[in-house]
């Protein structure tokens, strides 16, 4: 796929929309925060390179934008959310009441959480279990779940530095905090032991009820400051630290990137979060990037099916263009996510 075929197929799809008299000329985006600079970077390319405006980009976490794009279909609604994780299957069960029948999934690269801190401060070398220890809101002591008495960093591990907990994690608006509660809090509780704690303490009809309340007992945050949920992006979780200099900040690695001067990065596990550690899945806490497009809009909003070929060409998401340069790490199976987008194929087969 080329800028040049690209191009081609842009200027006819003008020239057929000019006499559609399509209501809104502009493709609307929404959704992640991790995403939200490469779609930014791809919109503003798309805005010079084609003969369509330039698309509009909004913020406001995973799960705001997935709501948004299912409330229905029509030009009064989005036309694509960008999603640090894979859509849910009730989000696609609301999707479907809305009208939304039709979703193409787009998997564009993949990017690390990583845990960030103050450059002039302590350097850490973590684990899942020392996030779920210093987190958590209850813990298993002497095989009894009690609410977490850990408060400073060599409680949690005696290897750390008599530092205060003081975690800025993102808030539960955003994908990220759901990969950092499955691939972080929960696999260090269950590392513990105490997610058998939770389990045995459990009630519900089910064992499978039951294993859902253990879950969320591991996953819970403590509310008594030492964790604090940011609702915005990553700026501010780096604002929060360079005001309070024990602060550790869970980061997406391409903003980490941006800010070494300023950030630096604990291993996990006991390796360094890299462009190339995520692409060999060494790193241990990595996720796919995707966009969601609604494929009934591709018909009506001029540049929509453009804009999203344009964002998975080799040029842009492969592994010598501008958005790897930024920190995406490029999907080894790009060919195939080019041709889902080419194909208008859908979730659940078919196109």
């Amino acid at each position: 796929m080329s800028f040049v075929k690209l191009t081609t197929s842009a200027l006819a799809m003008a020239a057929v929309s000019a006499t559609a008299g399509a209501a809104r000329d502009q493709v609307q985006v929404a959704g992640s925060s991790t995403v939200l600079p490469y779609a930014s970077i791809v919109a503003e390319a798309f805005g010079e390179n084609f003969d369509f405006p330039t698309p509009v980009v909004e913020s406001g976490g995973s799960s705001a934008g997935l709501k948004r794009f299912c409330e229905g279909v029509g030009e009064n609604t989005i036309d694509i959310a960008n999603a640090s994780r894979k859509i849910k299957d009730s989000e696609i069960n609301v999707c479907a009441e809305n009208g939304v029948t039709d979703i193409i999934e787009v998997r564009i690269g993949y990017d690390g959480i990583v845990f960030a801190s103050d450059i002039a401060g302590n350097s850490f070398e973590f684990t899942p279990i020392d996030w779920y220890k210093a987190l958590s809101a209850t813990v298993a002591v002497d095989g009894k779940v009690v609410e977490n008495p850990y408060t400073m960093w060599n409680d949690v591990n005696p290897a750390f530095p008599a530092q205060p907990i003081q975690a800025f994690v993102p808030g539960t608006k955003h994908g990220t905090r759901e990969v950092f509660e499955d691939n972080v809090i929960l696999a260090g509780c269950e590392e513990t032991g105490d997610f058998d704690v939770f389990l045995a303490a459990a009630e519900g009809d089910t064992d499978k009820a039951k294993k859902k309340v253990a879950e969320k007992a591991c996953i819970s945050l403590r509310t008594d400051g030492k964790s604090v949920d940011i609702d915005g992006d990553y700026t501010e979780t780096l604002a929060r630290i360079e005001s309070n200099k024990d602060g550790i900040g869970v980061f997406g690695l391409a903003f980490y990137e941006n800010n070494t001067d300023k950030l630096q990065v604990a291993t996990m596990s006991g390796i360094v979060p890299s462009t190339e550690s995520i692409a060999t899945g060494e790193y241990p806490v990595s996720r796919p990037l995707f966009f969601y497009v609604k494929k009934a809009h591709i018909s009506v909003i001029p540049g929509l099916k453009e804009f999203a070929e344009f964002f998975v060409a080799d040029e842009i998401a492969g592994p010598d263009g501008p958005l790897a340069e930024y920190g995406l790490v490029s999907d080894p199976e790009l060919e195939t996510t080019q041709t889902v987008v080419f194909d208008e194929a859908v979730i659940g087969g078919g196109s």
